[in-house]
């Protein structure tokens, strides 16, 4: 991974690089990103920058051999630790096929993508892996560069886990270095944050995730700020988007509230059927998609126009429905919703679950 592969977020490069030429790397670094950010890609980058061969001012070459042994995931001083069933015999290295693999084709992936991956239901790092971590430390770097030790959901340490790295955080030996990664930092230990250098991970912005996406993805500038407004930033959330293009959020939407504001059953009841036959990820994309316009439609019901998102026919759509809905209505809608969804990850009938929310919002809206 390369820094030029991560969209955007050029103050964070710029000061993890400057940190390198100044040779003042932290001796522990803390990314702390929300789940689906560019934290792991980030540190990913960092790692092969801190070891490149060739690098330049702003990124690592790409082409020495400890460039493609890392992107590889085959470099034996780049150590790792990411949750799994836990136990003895369930260590990382036992998954460092499915990790390659992962890290090749996700590497803005959340834990549940890992987990989908490798099926399992609920991951941990158990304190085994702490002293499977603290024994490789050990020994002597293989390649004479910095050994570098990566924990991908940190929080997924247990307190037994985490204590036993404490020590060798604080001091770790000589040309090591830890990289944590995190979605949620109020779940790590005091003492594991206070031996850190923490990282801070923004989603990206509209302009850097447009410019990606136009570039990278040859993906329409209007598209592209649409998946924007969809995903928030959230790079991942913005890839699962672009994997269900054949599903027009902003048209389908549309006729479903047009149906609601005409009670019409005629046109609801099919369009249950239709819902009940999408994935589970694109059901929960136009409810996600629902719940923002719901959001903007409230902007403009309250009469701050200015700080909505939207452009074009999703402006002129929520100009026009915001004279339709009561305002007093636009939250128990934005609920039902809610509850919609939260009712299909619970695997209720999507049929049943949809045709219900549709007949209260056409209730509502009565």
């Amino acid at each position: 991974m390369l820094f030029s592969e991560i969209p955007g977020l050029v103050e964070i490069k710029n000061h993890l690089i400057n940190s390198v030429k100044t040779n003042h790397v932290a001796h522990a670094l803390l990314f702390d990103g929300e789940a689906g950010s560019a934290s792991l890609p980030m540190a990913l980058a960092f790692a092969t920058y801190i070891n490149c061969q060739n690098p330049s001012e702003t990124d690592a070459c790409g082409l020495c051999p400890t460039c493609q042994k890392i992107n590889k995931i085959a470099h034996p001083d780049f150590l790792f630790a990411y949750p799994t069933a836990g136990g003895k015999k369930v260590l990382s290295e036992n998954f460092i096929k499915e990790w390659r693999l992962f890290l090749q084709n996700n590497p803005f992936g959340t834990l549940s993508d890992w987990l989908e991956e490798i099926d399992i239901k609920q991951g941990n790092i158990p304190v085994e892996e702490s002293r499977q971590i603290i024994q490789n430390l050990s020994l002597k770097s293989y390649e004479g560069g910095y050994k570098i030790v990566l924990i991908w959901m940190a929080e997924a340490m247990g307190q037994s886990a985490a204590n036993a790295l404490l020590k060798v955080l604080e001091e770790p030996p000589e040309k090591t270095i830890f990289l944590l990664v995190t979605t949620n930092i109020n779940r790590l230990l005091t003492t594991i944050i206070s031996r850190t250098q923490r990282v801070a991970i923004r989603n990206v912005n509209s302009e850097e995730l447009t410019e990606y996406l136009v570039k990278s993805k040859n993906i329409t500038e209007e598209r592209s700020k649409q998946i924007y407004f969809l995903s928030e930033g959230n790079i991942s959330k913005a890839f699962e988007i672009i994997d269900q293009n054949d599903q027009n959020e902003k048209t389908w939407f549309a006729n479903w509230m047009r149906y609601c504001y005409a009670f019409d059953l005629g046109k609801l009841v099919p369009l249950a059927d239709e819902f009940d036959t999408l994935t589970k990820e694109s059901q929960r994309g136009l409810l996600d998609y629902g719940l923002k316009i719901i959001r903007e439609i409230y902007l403009q019901t309250v009469g701050a126009e200015n700080l909505i998102k939207l452009e074009n026919e999703e402006l002129q759509f929520v100009q026009k429905f915001s004279k339709v809905f009561k305002f007093e209505n636009i939250g128990q809608i934005s609920d039902l919703i809610s509850e919609g969804q939260m009712l299909i990850e619970r695997n209720v009938r999507s049929k049943i679950t949809f045709l219900d929310i549709s007949l209260n919002i056409a209730r509502l809206i009565k």
